[in-house]
């Protein structure tokens, strides 16, 4: 159930949960590939920090799609393969839902660009080379409020909902040669939400059935769990938020 001799390139990975999934591969055998969009800086301290030989890094933004197609060539040439993808970027602001002149049409464009059309955009680039891989597996990390409509803003669930619905069809459209999954967290202990700090976390987990913390090695665990167990999964969603959803 190791990942030795396999290729995973993980958007977003130099932070939060993409790097804490990064740092699980890595420890179960994998050359890890990081993308990044402005911390190369991160990204190239986790790179040289873990274990094994070969970890490389790549600016991959969702905003500009030639990034994404420029860094599949540049994993093919310096790797030869992929075989896991992880979508992990993305982003969100915090705006009361029952603000809606506060989520101007800016802001909700650039989440559904984030959220949705970049990852799709970065499957597109990769997947002929996952192709090739024989066992080729995409994770895209969601969030539960894809189907719970709560979150930090409507635009963001509309985002998650819609990533998950393009998980499915992905699915369906990938098989056999790929398997395409979807992670989803509750609020985890990242700084990926600005002003959520260890205070609100606590109470968010206090009105859990598990009253954890979710952390972002809790839904690394699952993205592996994917690679390594969950082997004849697709289209699947796997919640990992300490039973969140069920107090929404």
């Amino acid at each position: 159930m190791h990942l030795d001799g396999k290729v995973a390139v993980i958007t977003g990975g130099s932070g939060g949960i993409g790097a804490a999934t990064a740092a699980l591969f890595a420890q179960q055998g994998a050359r890890v590939v990081i993308g990044y969009k402005t911390g190369e800086a991160r990204a190239k301290a986790l790179a040289e920090s873990l274990p094994g030989a070969g970890h490389l890094i790549q600016r991959m933004v969702h905003e500009e799609p030639a990034t994404l197609r420029d860094a599949a060539r540049y994993v093919q040439d310096a790797c030869g393969r992929a075989d896991i993808l992880v979508n992990s970027a993305g982003f969100t602001k915090p705006i009361p839902h029952h603000d809606l002149e506060a989520l101007d049409d800016e802001l909700f464009d650039a989440l559904m660009v984030a959220n949705v059309r970049g990852p799709f955009s970065t499957i597109r680039s990769f997947a002929p080379l996952l192709k090739q891989s024989g066992d080729g597996l995409i994770v895209n990390v969601s969030s539960i409020s894809a189907f719970t409509g709560s979150g930090s803003n409507i635009a963001y669930c509309a985002s998650k909902a819609a990533l998950d619905t393009m998980t499915l069809s992905l699915a369906r459209a990938l098989g056999p040669e790929l398997r395409v999954l979807t992670v989803s967290p509750a609020a985890v202990a990242t700084d990926f939400v600005a002003g959520r700090g260890p205070a609100e976390l606590q109470k968010v987990a206090e009105r859990t059935p598990l009253k954890r913390i979710v952390e972002p090695e809790d839904v690394a665990r699952a993205i592996l769990a994917c690679a390594t167990h969950l082997t004849v999964a697709t289209g699947s969603r796997i919640v990992v938020d300490g039973g969140r959803f069920l107090a929404t």
